[in-house]
């Protein structure tokens, strides 16, 4: 049984250019600087560390990611509990305290186990300040205004990565982790002006017991509409985790007529990303719908793959780029996804969704990235599948999943969220 709040004891509700949303938006900012600095320095930073054999780099490189992904799924469990016992302020800038911390300690790092459990402390921390801060947006804007608020904390907080792109080759790999440390300690200055969310608070009033992740489990239909929300994100961390971190190695199957950066990769998609979170944000608000938005960008995502995959063989690195652009726009619904999957559950439970949703799919690339390899050594008449074989089938599915996910979830544009689940 729902249950609301008491008569003549609305919450505090906040402006959309409020210091939540801007101290959100920051944090979030500074997360995908963090987020996706390694993928952008993960040839050079191996290369100075040793590695220097084309294939030893993408191995180590992709063991490197699932510790950070790993660490990503513990730290979402983690953090999403507490944002729901101790309130969502505390894992904001728990969050933020203890990746900025793990990224210095990055910039001194001499071996790769030092590098790949420094990457799994960051991925801890990393995992909770996107959805405390959604969580709190959501909680603290008039129901009409929260698809707005979290796309601007989308917008801004994605085009970390180019700044992540531009630090890392001016100032190289080791000064560009001190930047992302540095910018995340001072970010925490700005706390003054950010209060806890109203419907927390009241919840803390309740018997109702808060952050029970087990209770996910429980019962059949919260179960349901839990896994959806998580396999909604699933091709964004497919594209991100597989396509564009694996630049080189797809240009070089491609047949791409000069060399791939990964960080331009990385750059050109994340700029993609800051005009697609922006446009899928707009318009769910303008359809009233933010299961059309997502089915949209769903469709657009599964046609740029397409082209990735097999329109540009024998294209200019300009052209790979591009594609990469387009591609990025298309995946531009993260902070749709975890508002969706924020406003399908109760105040009690609504950050221990809102957290670990993002970090469950973020480290389905732990899943992904084996899955990917197995395939592409999987022998079809005589010869291995390939990296664009193994990558389209594992594309095709991903969406597919994703779709089905999102057409078969209760609309949540304009749902009151100050309730309580059962």
């Amino acid at each position: 049984m729902a249950l609301t709040s008491r008569p003549g004891s609305a919450p505090k509700t906040a402006s959309l250019f409020s210091a939540i949303v801007i101290v959100a938006s920051l944090g979030y900012f500074v997360d995908i600087y963090d987020l996706i600095l390694f993928s952008i320095v993960r040839v050079k930073s191996l290369n100075d560390l040793g590695i220097t054999d084309p294939a030893a780099v993408t191995d180590q490189g992709l063991f490197l990611i699932n510790m950070q992904m790993g660490g990503m799924l513990l730290g979402g469990i983690l953090w999403g509990i507490l944002g729901d016992k101790r309130g969502r302020l505390s894992v904001l800038f728990g969050s933020i305290l203890l990746y900025s911390l793990a990224n210095l300690a990055n910039g001194f790092v001499q071996t790769i186990d030092q590098y790949a459990w420094l990457r799994l402390i960051a991925g801890i921390g990393l995992a909770g300040e996107l959805g405390a801060g959604i969580t709190l947006v959501s909680e603290t804007l008039p129901k009409e205004k929260r698809g707005y608020g979290t796309m601007i904390v989308a917008t801004v907080g994605v085009s970390g990565a180019m700044l992540a792109y531009w630090v890392g080759e001016a100032l190289g790999w080791r000064n560009a982790y001190f930047v992302g440390g540095g910018l995340g300690l001072a970010l925490l200055a700005l706390r003054v002006g950010v209060y806890e969310s109203g419907m927390f608070e009241q919840a803390k009033q309740t018997e109702a017991v808060r952050g029970n992740f087990l209770s996910l489990f429980t019962k059949g239909p919260r179960l349901a509409r839990y896994v959806k929300c998580l396999l909604i994100g699933v091709p964004l961390w497919f594209v991100v985790g597989i396509l564009i971190t694996l630049a080189p190695e797809f240009g070089r199957e491609l047949g791409i007529t000069g060399p791939v950066s990964a960080g331009l990769g990385v750059f050109w998609c994340y700029f993609g990303l800051v005009f697609g979170d922006f446009a899928s944000g707009t318009l769910s608000q303008l359809l009233r719908s933010r299961n059309r938005a997502l089915q949209l960008f769903l469709l657009l995502c599964g046609l740029l793959c397409a082209v990735y995959l097999f329109a540009i063989r024998g294209a200019s690195p300009t052209a790979f780029y591009a594609v990469c652009f387009v591609l990025g726009f298309t995946v531009g619904f993260w902070a749709l996804f975890v508002t969706v999957a924020a406003e399908q559950f109760g105040t009690n439970l609504r950050a221990t969704v809102a957290t670990t949703a993002p970090n469950f799919a973020r480290g389905s690339v732990v899943m992904l990235v084996p899955m990917f390899t197995g395939l592409a050594k999987l022998p079809v008449g005589g010869q291995p599948l390939g990296i664009i074989g193994s990558a389209a089938i594992i594309g095709v599915v991903s969406l597919l999943i994703a779709f089905w996910a999102v057409s078969t979830l209760p609309e949540s544009y304009g749902k009151d969220l100050d309730y309580l689940e059962e």
